[in-house]
Formats: C-alpha cells, structure tokens, sequence
C-alpha cells in the first residue's frame, strides 16, 4: 500500500477515534472517504510499527506544522499557551496481590532455571489465591507468602544468565514486590503499607501507567497530555504524552524547543515554578503563569511577600523593621525578635519564632506574584489562556482513553491524533492550495 494512502487513513481514524477494522470497515462503507481497494486491518497495525521505528515516529504531526507554517496561519502570532489533560490507560488498575501473583507467575515462565524455584503453588492458581479477605490477619499471611517468594526468585536471578526481556521481568518483580509493603509484626512478615509510593506502578500489563491525582482524594490512572496551541487559531503547535505523575512544568520546556526569542506563555499555576520561569527568562520569553498560592502560618497573617528580601544584601526584613541576615542553608531566622513583637499572632505559631527559607528563583517567583496582581495581567490571562482549553477538547473528543500499552505506542496514537485535529482545523479556517503553496483565505 502506497505510504500516502497509509497516512490518509491513519489520520482519518485518529480524526474518528476509530479501531483499525473500524477504519476499514468505513473505507468499505462510507462515500466520504470510500478507498479504492480494502485492506485488512493488520496493514494499520504494520504502517504504525514502521513509522514508529524509524527516524521520524511523528512525522504526520510534523508534517501538519509545515503547512501551518506555509500558509502563515501562525505567523504573525507571538503568544502559546499550555494546557494538559488525564487521558486514561488502556488496561485495569491491579491490586498488590494481583500484580504479584501475576508478575511471579510469568518471571517462572520467562526462565527454566527460575521455574525450578520452589514457591507456594497454592497461590498462584487460575482460580486465585486462597484467602479470607475478611480477616486482615489471613490477608497478612497472604501477602507474605507471595513477598517471600518474589524475593526468592529476585535471589535466584541474580546467578542466572538473562536476556533483556528476562532481566525486565525481574526487575518489575522486584518493583512490585516492593513499592506497597512494609514490614509486618514478626520475621518473615509483611502487610500492605497505609501509604502510596511515589511513581507507583498500577498494572503489570503496563507497567508505564501512572496514578494521576486531580487531588488529594481524587485520581486516575493512566497518562498525560501536554500541549502547546496558538489562541487565535486554536493550532496545536507541540505536544507530547507523558506518563500520568509527570509536572506540567515538568513538560513545558520540550513544548516550547520550537518557538523564538519574545514568545508569551500562557499557562495556570501548575506552570508558575521558579525552574520554568528562569528556562524562559534564559531563552527571552514572557512568562504569562498565574503563580501557585502563598501558604501562610497563620489564616489572614503575615505572607512571605510581606517580608524584604535583600538577597544581593543576604538580610530579611520582617513587616515590624526587624533584620536578621540570611543563613548559607538559604534560611533566615526570627528566633528571639519574635517573643515580644506585638503582631506575632499574625505571624507565626511557631516557639522559636518565624523562619523563612529562601526559594532560589525568589528573584523571579517574587515580583511574578506582584505583577499577577495587577489588572494588565489579570487582562491579558483571561482573554488568551482559556483558549488552550479548546484546543485541548478537540483532541480529546470521543478519544479520552489511550487505545494502546505503553508511552511510546501512545505517544504516537497522539500526535497523529494532533496532526488530524490541526488539519480539519486548517479546512475550517479556509486553507487553499494554489498547485505551488497552502495559504489561508
């Protein structure tokens, strides 16, 4: 099949949030997009394996960004703004016991040596293993057991010759084994921990899927999308998918390779840190971030930006005139001067005093928070970084769960789904071709 005719329909089943015997099954189907000869679906499967191991895996999204280029769509636009989004994994989040059960049962697959390592069959059957999950006491022994065997077979390993596949198997075992447990009342011992790890693996189907919390008692599991679009146009300009527990600011910086000297980011305050902030300060660029909330020890009191911080002079004063200098640890401490001063209750409910420790982008975290308090910012963040939620439901439309395992596969699935998005985007915007080059009517 000719390479043209793959992307065509790789772009239009992005588009359609289609599987590939849906994709062809329209192919067959629909005048709209009827081709000349059908295909089986396995021909999807083989043109995404192709691109994905060659030099260019995302060359539909890049080629999209030419002709965004060519015709001047964007050009006279010197404003991106940042966004992303929880899309979820493809498989069904695991409990401890399951993904133990079912990671030993394949590492004994994967090896003949480590098949020969005793462990209690019991637990490993189809049926699951047996246990009373009423009785902590029962669930304890359970979890024991299979911990007790996973380190066996992780001992085991550790002398055997293992390919690549192999010694991955192992070391998810081991990750597993390791990431929900702690040590339980006696030797031999272990229980579930009341905690969660952080980068805590969810499946073992896989094993790249993360928790994404949308906050403290809410989350998702699976991955994130990041992207960069001009507001104008809502043109999706970068994007990326990342696993769920990565920052947006984290992020941001692949989001913007691109972009020149004088560009204005727009993004929320999970974009407002000191690193991204200095990165654009580095590279010319205008941070339009709405800064994360100050923290203050009293409710109503006294916050860090009512302090002067002199950092070239290393002393800190406090809103009562008194200066104390500032430690090579970065911290300045009150101690005494607080005992007595009449406004403490709005400072502090510490013993020793009030302490403030310096943030290393203070220089740059202080007066961003002073300019988001002025009614230019407030102006120009509200008319232009609320677009980038549009751009962000156009490519999530019917497509909020990752078709495929792993970041690679979906990162992929992604950006064809971009490349798609920006070209029905284009048609709307009344993109014509002359026979030499694509311009906007």
């Amino acid at each position: 099949m000719p390479g043209e005719v793959a992307a065509s329909v790789m772009v239009l089943q992005a588009l359609g949030g289609l599987s590939d015997r849906q994709a062809c099954m329209r192919l067959q189907t629909d005048t709209a997009s009827k081709a000349d000869e059908a295909f089986h679906p396995t021909v999807l499967t083989l043109w995404r394996s192709r691109l994905r191991a060659s030099g260019d895996p995302d060359r539909m999204f890049r080629v999209s960004r030419e002709v965004i280029a060519e015709c001047g769509a964007v050009a006279k636009s010197h404003r991106r703004v940042l966004d992303s989004t929880v899309l979820d994994d493809a498989v069904a989040r695991q409990d401890t016991v399951t993904m133990l059960v079912n990671q030993i049962r394949r590492v004994r697959r994967l090896h003949e040596g480590l098949a020969e390592v005793w462990v209690r069959e019991r637990n490993l059957g189809t049926g699951g293993a047996v246990v009373d999950w009423g009785d902590p006491a029962d669930v304890e022994r359970l979890v024991s057991e299979l911990v007790d065997d996973a380190l066996e077979l992780i001992g085991t390993a550790e002398d055997l010759e293992l390919d690549d596949a192999q010694g991955d198997a192992v070391a998810l075992l081991a990750l597993v084994a390791g990431q929900d447990v702690e040590p339980g009342d006696g030797p031999g011992r272990w229980r579930i921990a009341r905690r969660t790890a952080p980068g805590r693996i969810v499946s073992t189907v896989d094993p790249e899927s993360r928790h994404v919390h949308k906050s403290r008692s809410v989350y998702r599991d699976g991955y994130k999308a990041h992207i960069a679009a001009e507001p104008d146009t809502g043109l999706i300009t970068a994007v990326d998918l990342t696993a769920g527990d990565v920052g947006d600011a984290q992020a941001a910086p692949g989001l913007i390779a691109d972009e020149a000297a004088g560009t204005e980011v727009y993004g929320d305050s999970a974009y407002g840190t000191g690193d991204l902030r200095s990165h654009l300060a580095d590279r010319d660029m205008t941070a339009v971030i709405k800064p994360p909330p100050i923290q203050t020890a009293v409710e109503g009191g006294y916050s860090i930006d009512d302090f002067d911080i002199d950092t070239d002079a290393g002393t800190v004063t406090c809103p009562e005139g008194i200066t104390v200098t500032i430690s090579p640890k970065a911290t300045a401490r009150f101690g005494r001067n607080c005992r007595t001063c009449p406004v403490r209750g709005r400072c502090t409910t510490a013993k020793d005093g009030r302490t403030i420790k310096i943030h290393p982008h203070h220089q740059l975290l202080n007066p961003a928070r002073k300019l988001a308090r002025t009614d230019s910012f407030d102006h120009d963040y509200r008319r232009w970084r609320p677009m980038a939620e549009r751009s962000i439901a156009w490519l999530v439309r019917n497509n909020r769960r990752c078709p495929y395992r792993g970041i690679h596969k979906n990162r992929q699935w992604l950006t064809t789904r971009a490349a798609a998005v920006n070209l029905k985007r284009l048609t709307n915007l009344g993109i014509t071709h002359n026979g030499r080059h694509w311009a906007i009517n």
